[in-house]
């Protein structure tokens, strides 16, 4: 999923870098391959979801939720509710289900601020 990483000139000169790392021309001039990270397992928190996996969020939660479903390779969500397919409108739906391995219904988190 997703790209397969960076071309970056960072480094180039520096010897010990090159010795680890795929150097590329690319229109006469050398990059180095960073090649992009990929986590094994997303954990993610969920309002709602389905029995196949689509999930609504709440709030803050949907900026990154969505991103980590999708670039994990397996991605589990706890959701505070878990409803039959059908009951979600396709609208709400911010990760599909395709994204999402497994689903538990969370008992709720009691959290604080940082600064509490």
């Amino acid at each position: 999923r997703g790209l397969g990483g960076i071309l970056t000139d960072v480094g180039i000169d520096n010897q010990m870098v090159c010795e680890k790392k795929d150097i590329v021309s690319v229109a006469g001039k050398r990059y180095l391959v960073e090649e992009a990270l990929t986590a094994d397992f997303a954990f993610i928190n969920a309002h709602i979801a389905d029995e196949f996996g689509n999930l609504t969020y709440n709030k803050t939660a949907r900026n990154m939720n969505p991103l980590m479903a999708m670039a994990a390779r397996r991605t589990f969500a706890e959701a505070e509710r878990i409803v039959t397919i059908g009951e979600i409108s396709e609208e709400m739906i911010v990760t599909p289900g395709v994204f999402v391995e497994g689903v538990v219904r969370s008992e709720g988190v009691k959290w604080k601020w940082a600064w509490e």
